[in-house]
């Protein structure tokens, strides 16, 4: 008989037990683990983790250190929230100090950005959900870098790309509001400008936002396209009262208040099946044509 794997497993309980020693029972959110918890795997997988985190965190470290001159593109940083007590001089702790160095770690992480206003709400929002100036740095990196690539470079050109991305997607979808919108010279960037920079923070309810923002990690910028044909769609019927240039712009502020988009778990469902389908073959096509056309413009 081959002693071979009756000595592996005896290796493998011992292991086992060496990592059941070392790995607290009570995890980090204070729930106990099963008495069938993989201790060894668990340990296995967190040190690589950990190495990961280290790295990020040496990182973060260096940025806070760097000098690129960014601090005078944020000029705007202390009209954030002025309306949250956690975000006024008089807080302890203040989050401004906070806020002020995300963004600075972030100009210098990405130069070719730097501070874009508008950043410091979402900023400042992270910060709110994560409590942790580290982890509200890479949230913001995985925004403003991969998720909404140009949206808040110097040019903007992802953000006037997608905002007429959204034109050509009513005209699809809602022709009348599209018609109604031509037919008064009203530029969509009028209109949903702020939707797009801000992440439609102080547009919509902070649960809304917040459920956007889950969708919006998890599936990409096409949330935004469905947020924004949702809350168009829902409301045509009050849009195409409009009679004028004046008009319209005030029935684009009504259509972002009131019980739909406040019933959060509602208003979602809405958005995935409101604006019907919506496939990103479709809006990379469109913003390939419209990214081309505001090159061509100038």
């Amino acid at each position: 008989m081959d002693p071979a794997p009756a000595e592996q497993g005896r290796r493998g309980d011992a292991a086992s037990q060496a990592a059941r020693e070392r790995v607290p029972r009570i995890d980090p959110y204070g729930f106990e683990r099963p008495e069938d918890f993989d201790y060894a795997s668990y340990e296995e997988f967190f040190s690589t983790y950990l190495v990961i985190l280290t790295r990020r965190a040496i990182k973060w470290s260096k940025l806070l250190k760097g000098n690129s001159g960014v601090q005078k593109s944020m000029k705007d940083m202390n009209r954030t929230f002025p309306d949250n007590i956690k975000f006024q001089k008089t807080a302890d702790p203040c989050l401004q100090k906070t806020l002020y160095n995300v963004l600075l770690a972030y100009g210098h992480h990405n130069q070719s950005v730097g501070y874009c206003q508008g950043m410091n709400f979402i900023a400042g929002y992270l910060i709110l959900i994560t409590k942790n100036e580290e982890e509200s740095f890479w949230l913001l990196d995985a925004l403003v870098g991969r998720i909404l690539p140009d949206y808040y470079s110097p040019a903007m050109l992802g953000l006037k790309t997608d905002q007429e991305v959204l034109g050509e997607l009513v005209k699809m979808k809602i022709p009348a509001v599209a018609d109604l919108m031509e037919g008064h010279g009203v530029l969509w960037t009028l209109v949903v400008s702020r939707w797009f920079i801000c992440l439609f923070i102080d547009i919509l309810p902070v649960e809304t936002v917040l459920r956007i923002w889950d969708c919006l990690f998890n599936e990409g910028s096409k949330v935004i396209f469905r947020v924004a044909l949702t809350l168009i769609k829902q409301h045509q019927a009050l849009i195409l009262e409009a009679t004028s240039f004046a008009d319209i712009c005030d029935k684009f502020k009504q259509i972002t208040k009131g019980n739909f988009v406040t019933e959060c778990h509602t208003f979602m469902q809405k958005i995935f099946s409101e604006p019907g389908s919506l496939s990103m073959t479709t809006i990379t096509r469109l913003r390939e044509s419209c990214r081309a056309k505001l090159l061509t413009q100038g």
